[in-house]
């Protein structure tokens, strides 16, 4: 599945694109309507409310209809009798001499009373076949919007709003296990806004809660030592109700990153890597890296003191560097973010003075070739199969100088310092699901 983070469609089941992989494997991406998308369509709401008005009169009918069965058969006994006892007294009436007079002319005025009835029972007959017709009438009618309703693909309501909500969650589920795939696309950059010098760096924690959306700033990339904490994305907008942080070293370049709750750097002048946490205001940790160059020795394309790039992705903390040992290639070495102890490390081959920027996705380096106009993303090098690529993946350099450039794996999401804009860029990543034949 292709995974887009600038997809957000406002109705029906969409495709994005479809292929197969070396394995025949079926590679396509969809993307699930919103939840309520089902509640919108009128016609489906009119047409099932119309459908329950019906059927709620079928039943009705139905109870009716049983009623007037049971008396129709009282009625047409009745008449049978009537009918009887008409034919009788004709008969009577042909032989008065053999009854008396009296008796006879009692019976006829009963007899009288009651002709009457018969006209009535002949219209509540009608009545009764009026009412079985109309309940096959209505018969009919429930089958005509039931398929009108499976044609407009509304059958059961209820039971296709809860698979769609069935389907969403399992959705969800399904992208978080998704975090990690292969870069594939960069968006056009969003400018969040602009301030501070030509260089500098901006972040907010990967790993922090839903409800944390704290951002941190950097100013310049050498001496200083004051870092702006902000409580959201829009107090750092706006420039308003920000804490600051003096930091007992100054930081050298601009390739910082908050972690857990705490300030990765590397002490200006050095190659000492500094963990500052934000709660208690201190130093909690600090490790020398082996070997890494260090004042501007091995820094990206645009200078900055940039030799060593701390970042995170979805499998921790990562320093970027170069070493004499190495030819001034790029290491990627993974960090214990407790200790600052350097759990592995990987050369790369890829000349690091010839790196613009890079950033780490799912334990992938994406080095890009310059820091100018015109840069992409041109080698990625793979922890997890030790085996390099070169890529074309271009980004809108809007501003004409990146000095900072790192992946965000909360927000799936690359933060930019260009030229004094703070901005970000979304990035659509690539993943194969195994069916669960394959499982």
């Amino acid at each position: 599945v292709l995974y887009s983070l600038t997809i957000s469609p406002k109705e029906g089941w969409q495709v994005y694109s479809s292929a197969q992989d070396p394995d025949g494997r079926c590679i396509c991406t969809v993307v699930a309507p919103e939840q309520n998308l089902c509640s919108k369509d009128a016609r489906s709401r009119q047409l099932r409310q119309l459908l329950e008005k019906v059927q709620n009169m079928s039943q009705s009918i139905e109870v009716l209809n049983l009623r007037t069965q049971r008396d129709f058969q009282y009625v047409l006994k009745m008449e049978t009798q009537m009918k009887g006892l008409k034919a009788k007294f004709r008969q009577i009436e042909d032989d008065r001499k053999t009854l008396l007079t009296k008796h006879f002319q009692e019976l006829k005025e009963k007899m009288d009373e009651l002709l009457p009835l018969i006209p009535v029972l002949e219209q509540y007959k009608t009545d009764a076949k009026l009412i079985i017709q109309f309940k096959e009438e209505v018969r009919n009618l429930s089958a005509v919007l039931t398929g009108i309703q499976e044609e407009i693909g509304a059958y059961d309501y209820e039971e296709l709003q809860q698979r769609v909500l069935n389907l969403e969650t399992r959705l969800h589920d399904c992208m978080k296990k998704l975090s990690c795939g292969k870069l594939m696309k960069i968006s056009v950059p969003v400018t969040v806004k602009t301030s501070g010098t030509r260089f500098g760096a901006w972040m907010t924690d990967p790993i922090a809660t839903e409800r944390d959306n704290k951002v941190w700033y950097m100013d310049g990339y050498t001496s200083s030592k004051v870092v702006r904490e902000y409580k959201s994305m829009k107090d750092f907008i706006s420039g308003e109700d920000y804490r600051l942080y003096r930091l007992p070293y100054p930081w050298a370049g601009t390739n910082h990153v908050v972690y857990n709750g705490s300030l990765y750097f590397n002490k200006y002048q050095s190659n000492i890597i500094i963990k500052y946490n934000f709660d208690t205001g201190s130093v909690v940790a600090q490790r020398s890296l082996e070997y890494a160059g260090f004042n501007n020795i091995y820094p990206y394309t645009w200078g900055g003191f940039s030799d060593i790039d701390l970042m995170a992705d979805e499998n921790g903390l990562w320093a970027v560097y170069a070493t004499n040992q190495n030819a001034g290639n790029i290491v990627i070495s993974k960090m214990d973010a407790q200790t600052l102890e350097v759990l592995k490390s990987w050369n790369t081959g890829y000349p690091k003075r010839s790196a613009g920027e890079s950033f780490m996705i799912c334990g992938t380096l994406y080095v890009t070739n310059s820091h100018l106009t015109g840069a992409k993303v041109y080698f990625a090098y793979s922890t997890k199969t030790s085996a390099y690529e070169y890529t074309d993946i271009p980004f809108h350099n809007q501003y004409f100088h990146i000095s900072m450039l790192d992946y965000n794996a909360r927000d799936r999401m690359l933060y930019a310092w260009n030229n004094g804009h703070q901005v970000l860029f979304n990035v659509t990543l690539f993943h194969v699901i195994k069916t669960e034949d394959e499982l």
